[in-house]
């Protein structure tokens, strides 16, 4: 058997569920996934002010954070103008992509991107290749608009403030737990009785919301206790720093910050990093 050699590898996956219980199943793993967040529109003033300031060309750029905030302001703009005036509108501006889901949207959209941010795509990077092309995208005295991940990144806004940059945080959508979290509190369980070899954390929401859950139980410290007995994988720095701050021992994070690459190098490197975990709490 490939890769996991039938480990049990646990997953918080809420809107790509099947397509990695899949990548798990295809690296010879046995996935558990628990969905751990909900995406909820959140329509109000801001993201009307948004709309109205992209028509009127009021925004000198706008930096899109995610795939889902582009299309939910998309959907959130039909009740205000057409498509193609929004997209006309978009195409008049300075637009900044951070990563491949936002880079992708602004194509099917047929959008012009003026810079697209490396990975592995947080705020560091985004100041940084914003730095590095002012030219580009100016900021000094420029007003900047940014669509939140479905939460603020405050370490972004003070980065461009201290910049010159007048900035604009418009949350499009927020992050809440799913409506049915009987399978998130049979994970937490599944974790505490040593059932299960390897997790998996694709966002740092993920976690919040997993702990969360664990507290309402009266399970907080069993939860992080049990995660340190397994091999945590994170997709990258940001749900990294979130585990690292909440105790939890992050075991490693894939070459690039996609799923498909977490899975496979965790598969890959899973049996050994158990092992020496093993080891360690033999020798304690």
């Amino acid at each position: 058997m490939p890769g996991f050699s039938g480990l049990r590898v646990l997953s918080f996956e809420s809107r790509r569920a099947q397509e990695i219980a899949q990548l798990i199943r295809n690296n010879g793993g046995q996935p558990i996934v628990a969905p751990s967040t909900r995406e909820v529109p959140t329509p109000n003033e801001e993201e009307r002010k948004l709309i109205y300031g992209i028509l009127n060309n009021e925004f000198d750029a706008i930096i899109f954070m995610t795939g889902v905030g582009s299309r939910t302001l998309v959907q959130a703009a039909e009740a205000v103008c057409s498509r193609e005036e929004l997209f006309e509108a978009l195409a008049r501006t300075r637009v900044v992509v951070r990563g491949p889901k936002p880079a992708a949207a602004m194509r099917e959209f047929n959008v012009p991107v003026t810079l697209a941010v490396p990975e592995p795509n947080t705020w560091r990077e985004i100041v940084k290749a914003l730095d590095e092309n002012l030219e580009k995208v100016p900021l000094k005295g420029r007003r900047i608009a940014v669509q939140e991940h479905g939460e603020p990144s405050p370490e972004l806004y003070s980065a461009l403030r201290e910049r010159g940059a007048e900035v604009v945080p418009v949350r499009v959508y927020r992050w809440e737990l799913p409506e049915d979290t009987g399978p998130l509190k049979d994970a937490i369980h599944s974790l505490a009785e040593n059932k299960v070899d390897v997790v998996m954390f694709t966002s740092s929401v993920q976690f919040v919301h997993a702990a969360r859950i664990a507290a309402e139980m009266g399970m907080a410290a069993q939860l992080t206790n049990a995660l340190n007995r397994t091999v945590v994988a994170s997709i990258g720095p940001i749900a990294s720093a979130t585990l690292k701050e909440n105790g939890v021992e992050v075991d490693m994070e894939p070459s690039h910050p996609k799923m498909g690459f977490l899975v496979k190098e965790a598969a890959e490197k899973s049996a050994e990093l158990l092992r020496r975990k093993s080891l360690g709490r033999g020798a304690q």
